[in-house]
């Protein structure tokens, strides 16, 4: 998953644009000590860092670690699974962006984020919710379907409710979530397929490299009336964000 850091930052940087004003949510404090779980590439961990928090990016993959620290020399990054992790020192903050929707089962990431906060710590979250990418991934499946593939999803897109009660049965008391459609314009015309060679990779990986390019235009063809509009493709996001304390 996301073995591939340069393309990832010049194709798909509005993930971390649309990650900045959770930083400001999660208002690090100069001296803290902040967790960004599924850091990527170490962008808004940097971001966090400059307000004089002490950060700690941890991510599943190897080569957006080493991509986060070429880039960012300065911080503290870790290759580690957000299902299995734990640190000798608490934490002030745990902040994610754009990866819990990728963590199945949510219980034990959860678990683990509730364990490593410190009395106080608080978790701030937005991972995809409920609908999100729904048109993308109805045109997806219904194409693989027709060739022949019927693969499981890879995501976790929660109902506000179902995830704000998970994070309370891990003891975290949620003190603020909130469930949003964010239409998001992709870059150039081969926004959506580009898109798709980025996230849905799990949904396609059986696919011989013979037939994507067929799966890719049927896709196109499908989703256009409701996701392409002046030249511009859109993913139809929902976002979901938590602001939860222990």
């Amino acid at each position: 998953m996301f073995q591939d850091p340069k393309r990832y930052q010049a194709k798909h940087h509005y993930v971390t644009a649309a990650g900045a004003d959770l930083v400001e949510i999660l208002a690090p404090q100069a001296g803290e000590l902040v967790l960004d779980l599924g850091c990527g590439t170490g962008q808004l961990s940097a971001q966090i860092a400059a307000t004089g928090a002490e950060v700690v990016g941890i991510d599943s993959s190897a080569k957006m670690i080493e991509a986060a620290r070429e880039q960012f020399p300065g911080l503290s990054f870790v290759v580690g699974d957000a299902r299995d992790f734990s640190f000798a020192e608490p934490f002030d903050a745990v902040f994610s962006n754009a990866a819990l929707h990728w963590v199945k089962p949510p219980e034990a990431a959860l678990a683990c984020i509730a364990a490593c906060l410190g009395q106080g710590g608080r978790f701030v979250a937005e991972l995809g919710g409920a609908r999100n990418v729904a048109t993308i991934s109805r045109g997806l499946i219904d194409q693989l379907a027709a060739q022949g593939f019927h693969p499981q999803s890879p995501w976790y897109f929660p109902s506000l409710g179902e995830y704000a009660r998970l994070v309370e049965q891990v003891g975290l008391r949620v003190a603020y979530a909130n469930h949003f459609p964010r239409p998001t314009p992709l870059e150039g015309e081969s926004g959506l397929r580009d898109w798709m060679e980025m996230f849905a990779a799990p949904l396609t990986e059986d696919v011989p490299p013979s037939i994507r390019e067929e799966l890719w235009d049927g896709v196109e063809d499908a989703v256009r009336p409701a996701l392409y509009d002046d030249g511009v493709w859109y993913a139809d996001y929902w976002r979901l964000r938590i602001v939860a304390y222990k």
